[in-house]
């Protein structure tokens, strides 16, 4: 049976058993769609390589997010696709890096290595490129945008090239599934050590 409501203006509508199901569902939506994801991934093909373009939002300080990107000693701890990360050499902003790991995407791995020279702009900017490795290409760029409120925006893109083989293979969707996972993950890291921050604020300021 149609149950009456009463609009803000003092008019009378009718509202069906189906209605109010399109209703609560527009409300879902419109809930969702209100809240900005933590993580969110584009990729595409160019020629021989793939673009890969990701806008991540912390709920962390600048400090915090910063602290996460460039610990490449710890990072198996934190993307677990890593088996190996190490820095092998440093020169003021300039690292050496050098991962191992294994991505894997439904039935396929893909085992990795590669060795990266990583420029860092403290607390804005990270640019990578690999020297060595499994990937044909790969070069990236990370910045940290604030927001205000101590809020962060962080924006990547970073352009692989694999072989014809491993392109044939995972292309777009495997590229987006990596991605995403690494930032979800490393975002997981980030609140984790916010939190235990705001619960020891003096072991943070050390």
């Amino acid at each position: 049976m149609p149950r009456i409501l009463q609009s803000r203006s003092g008019e009378d509508f009718r509202v069906g058993p189906h209605s109010s199901r399109i209703a609560a569902d527009l409300a879902l939506l419109g809930s969702a769609s209100g809240a900005e994801r933590e993580v969110a991934v584009t990729v595409r093909e160019a020629g021989d390589a793939f673009i890969v373009q990701a806008t991540i939002r912390p709920p962390v300080s600048l400090r915090t997010a910063w602290d996460v990107l460039i610990d490449f000693d710890h990072m198996v701890g934190i993307v677990s696709n890593l088996t190996a990360s190490k820095v092998v050499s440093r020169n003021g902003n300039i690292l050496i890096v050098q991962q191992e790991g294994i991505a894997r995407f439904g039935i396929f791995s893909y085992p990795f290595t590669a060795e990266r020279e990583i420029r860092m702009e403290p607390q804005r900017r990270i640019v990578a490129k690999n020297l060595s490795g499994t990937l044909k290409r790969m070069e990236s760029e990370l910045r940290l945008v604030p927001t205000g409120a101590e809020g962060i925006r962080i924006e990547y893109r970073a352009e692989f090239a694999f072989d014809s083989i491993i392109a044939g293979l995972f292309g777009v969707s495997f590229l987006h599934h990596e991605v995403e996972e690494q930032f979800l993950s490393i975002v997981a890291e980030m609140k984790r050590r916010e939190g235990q921050a705001a619960a020891d604020p003096l072991q943070a300021k050390q």
